[in-house]
């Protein structure tokens, strides 16, 4: 149900080239959340982020998923994320752009019937 995506980094250390690699992770992790109706940004061994992503498969919803921790680059994922968000945890959760929260917040919206309101903008 969930598609997996990853995102390479170029490995460099010097602080320009470690300046523009995060400039352009930014704008990838923009993009990736921008052309996506849901994304979660999880870590595979996280009992949270699996909670969210059931929640979505339960619906029948599809979501992109990003693993930070098989991703090279996942720790400056986390940390675009934490800015972006106000929230160094995962997961870290978008429906239509729009951080919704984590694990928790997105079983709560969905036993509220707050959460498929959200989804009604979505083509899948």
């Amino acid at each position: 149900m969930g598609e997996t995506v990853s995102m390479m980094g170029n490995g460099s250390s010097s602080s320009a080239s470690s300046s523009t690699s995060m400039t352009n992770l930014d704008g990838m992790v923009d993009g990736l959340i921008q052309s996506n109706c849901v994304v979660i940004f999880s870590k595979t061994t996280c009992s949270y982020c699996k909670m969210a992503k059931r929640v979505f498969e339960n619906l029948g919803v599809p979501y992109t998923a990003v693993e930070l921790n098989q991703l090279e680059n996942g720790r400056d994922v986390q940390k675009i994320l934490a800015s972006m968000t106000g929230s160094a945890t995962v997961p870290r959760v978008f429906i239509n752009g729009t951080c919704i929260g984590g694990g928790t917040e997105t079983r709560q919206l969905q036993k509220q019937g707050l959460l498929l309101p959200l989804l009604d903008r979505c083509t899948f």
